[in-house]
């Protein structure tokens, strides 16, 4: 019998290489080369080659099957658009401890109580442990099926044997091919496993559900390939020390990537969160120097957030810059434009920004806000609590529009807020709140931080 040949291959572009050499010459990443055994083709893999399909005219192929079946998790459903479709599969990521396997149990509970036949793998915990986490979530019906184990040719005769609907594997990096002799998470066992879970799903029409570990810069851990062959990429994120958890769709075949889904981590498991601007800003403080309230779109969904900024004298050369939920770029940009163009000299103090309730915005729809949320500590006068800023801080200090302003603004003024600061380029027409229009940062930090704002509402 022929001897298996040995090659190496890139983790993050598949690339491989004859020999080990410390640098990919595909994608140029350092130590991403992992040791990889290739088998001859033999009789066995080619007969379990799928037949051969027949080709149809596009019009004439039946679509009734394949509609998504609801989870019943409101917020999964919306990222999802609508809920899982039969056959496809669907990765789940995120940082150890987020909650995947609770959202996991909850959404495989949704479906079962639909009538449908789930199937689910735990290859990390034991089946006692998920049991007890299912009689705390109140997630024990009848069609919900439960086993450990961690070999893929004893979860595929799982399979053939419950015959389920939808199978969810937590995790595809505990899960191993013993004819491979690398271990469980390398590359060539997340690939080999990942393909026949992926063959498995599309000649079933059985939807999958692919638990999977992230990196420490939060990148989907093993080979890149895994996400090109995958239906759908969620990636869930959020705070350790903040109950919010947002829910992204990376990758999804059967519909927008847009939609953002928000829970808050409770005693009962995952809670949909239906209005989260007021959950953001249920404990802001009116009056407070640095507070401004900003109008982000996260997706298709609007967001107010409560930007802050704390100015404080140094007492070190450097002084430093701190940036929470913003970016760092972003916020030394903004820092240098109010320096240059509004002459507000921040070279003696340091500087400390946060999005409060744990929420990350990178969007430059933020940058209006920050800016003024900087020169109000700076200036120690707090922004009127009911205005909001929206808009783009431009390199010469003048402002730009933001898409999809109306919607934002809509957002505020349905939460109460009455006044918002934009460029003079924004639409005319924006019903429910007053529009104070302004061309550059000076004339938005002067209407802001000065009483310009009082002597307009009194006259």
């Amino acid at each position: 019998m022929a001897r298996a040949k040995t090659t190496y291959r890139c983790g993050a572009c598949g690339a491989t290489e004859p020999k080990w050499t410390g640098r990919c010459s595909g994608c140029e990443g350092w130590n991403t080369l992992v040791e990889e055994l290739v088998e001859r083709a033999s009789a066995l893999r080619t007969a379990e080659l799928l037949a051969v399909a027949v080709p149809l005219p596009i019009a004439e192929v039946n679509t009734d099957a394949w509609a998504p079946a609801a989870t019943r998790v409101g917020e999964l459903d919306r990222v999802l658009q609508g809920g899982l479709v039969p056959g496809s599969v669907t990765v789940l990521g995120g940082e150890p401890g987020i909650g995947k396997s609770t959202l996991l149990l909850q959404a495989l509970a949704g479906l079962a109580k639909s009538g449908l036949r789930c199937l689910y793998v735990t290859a990390e915990e034991s089946a006692q442990q998920v049991r007890l986490r299912a009689e705390r979530l109140g997630a024990l019906p009848p069609n919900l099926w439960l086993v450990s184990d961690t070999a893929l040719p004893h979860v595929l005769a799982h399979i053939e044997s419950v015959q389920p609907d939808v199978v969810a594997i937590d995790s595809i990096q505990t899960v191993y091919e013993p004819s491979l002799s690398s271990a469980p998470g390398s590359v060539a066992q997340v690939r080999e496993c990942a393909h026949r879970l992926v063959r498995v799903s599309k000649e079933r029409a059985m939807a999958s559900i692919l638990v999977g570990h992230v990196t420490k810069d939060g990148a989907l851990a093993g080979p890149r390939a895994l996400e090109h062959l995958v239906d759908t990429v969620l990636s869930f994120e959020g705070e350790r020390h903040h109950a919010l958890r947002l829910l992204r769709a990376v990758k999804h075949r059967y519909g927008s990537t847009d939609e953002l889904g928000l829970f808050e981590m409770t005693d009962a498991g995952l809670a949909g969160v239906p209005d989260p601007s007021a959950l953001f800003l249920a404990d802001r403080r009116p009056g407070t120097p640095g507070s401004i309230v900003a109008p982000v779109l996260d997706g298709h969904r609007p967001l107010l957030v409560e930007v802050q900024a704390l100015v404080a004298k140094s007492v070190i050369p450097a002084p430093r810059r701190s940036a929470q939920g913003l970016d760092s770029g972003r916020l030394a940009l903004v820092i240098a434009v109010l320096q240059q163009h509004v002459q507000m000299p921040f070279d003696k103090y340091d500087v400390h920004t946060v999005v409060a309730g744990g929420v990350r915005t990178v969007e430059p729809g933020a940058d209006l806000a920050l800016a003024l949320s900087l020169a109000s500590a700076r200036a120690g006068i707090a922004v009127p609590d009911d205005l909001v800023a929206c808009g783009e801080v431009g390199l010469g200090g003048e402002l730009r529009q933001v898409h999809q302003t109306a919607r934002r603004l809509a957002e505020a003024a349905r939460l109460g807020f009455r006044r918002a600061v934009v460029p003079v380029s924004a639409p005319l027409h924006l019903p429910g709140i007053e529009v104070l229009r302004v061309a550059t940062l000076e004339q938005a930090v002067h209407l802001v931080c000065t009483d310009d704002l009082e002597r307009r509402r009194t006259a």
